[in-house]
């Protein structure tokens, strides 16, 4: 394991107050367990979705067989996250494809969708690094199982201790099987996991049924402009990963 940090030094011209209130037996059964393992998903956590969103354009234009406006096919997709329901696939290709083409749009995306280096948020690595000095961590992600190739080469995957890919597994989020299949390999409970992802529908709400803690990542497929009650549903907000480690100590 490594080091998770040197604990502060206390000012030597302060002494610090020790003294703590005896723990009642309604206070111990209202403390959640401790964080054990922490599930991240891949796209919005770990790699800018922007790759994913410029692979659906690609492949809704190529099907549209013209030229769809950048800035029309943004405002459908931006429409879309904002609501925090339903597939932007499903939304983007009742839009702008015939019912024809719509069956298409998918598998067409996937083809040209993969996260390249640059794709990796910068503070990614340090912070999985941190993270798996105190916390087994896992992958839960509705993904291709080819996404664990680009984790190994950006030095990501040797952090991990049990991958659930939703090729490999046969469901996806929000299917609570996909969050079991992961806790069941890690030997953790539901009380002990906290889920990590940047969707209201398939993290926060999915993590939710199966008993498990979340933190919503606004970024990526996150709504441009989260409402209050988006903000309420998580355990814990934060913008980037790096403040994370901080959110779990918080939880």
């Amino acid at each position: 394991m490594r080091d998770p940090g040197e604990r502060p030094t206390v000012p030597t011209n302060t002494v610090p107050n020790t003294r703590r209130e005896p723990m009642t037996s309604e206070d111990n059964a209202h403390r959640p367990a401790p964080t054990e393992l922490v599930l991240l998903d891949v796209g919005g956590p770990i790699y800018d979705d922007a790759v994913y969103r410029d692979a659906l354009l690609r492949a809704t234009r190529e099907l549209a067989g013209s030229e769809i406006e950048r800035e029309t096919f943004q405002r459908v997709y931006d429409e879309q996250r904002q609501r925090q329901a339903g597939s932007l696939r499903t939304a983007i290709a009742e839009h702008f494809l015939t019912p024809n083409h719509r069956k298409r749009l998918s598998e067409l995306a996937e083809s040209y969708w993969e996260y390249p280096p640059s794709a990796l948020y910068p503070e990614v690595l340090p912070t999985v690094r941190t993270l798996a000095g105190t916390y087994r961590l896992a992958i839960v992600a509705n993904q291709r199982e080819l996404v664990v190739e680009a984790l190994r080469r950006d030095g990501i995957a040797e952090h991990i201790d049990v991958w659930a890919i939703s090729e490999t597994v046969g469901a996806e989020k929000p299917d609570p099987a996909i969050f079991r299949y992961a806790m069941d390999r890690a030997g953790v409970s539901a009380a002990g996991t906290v889920h990590v992802g940047n969707r209201l529908d398939t993290d926060v709400r999915g993590a939710k049924r199966v008993g498990l803690r979340s933190v919503w990542i606004t970024r990526g497929e996150a709504p441009p402009h989260p409402t209050p009650e988006q903000l309420a549903e998580p355990d814990a907000v934060i913008g980037s990963l790096d403040e994370l480690p901080a959110a779990l100590e918080r939880m």
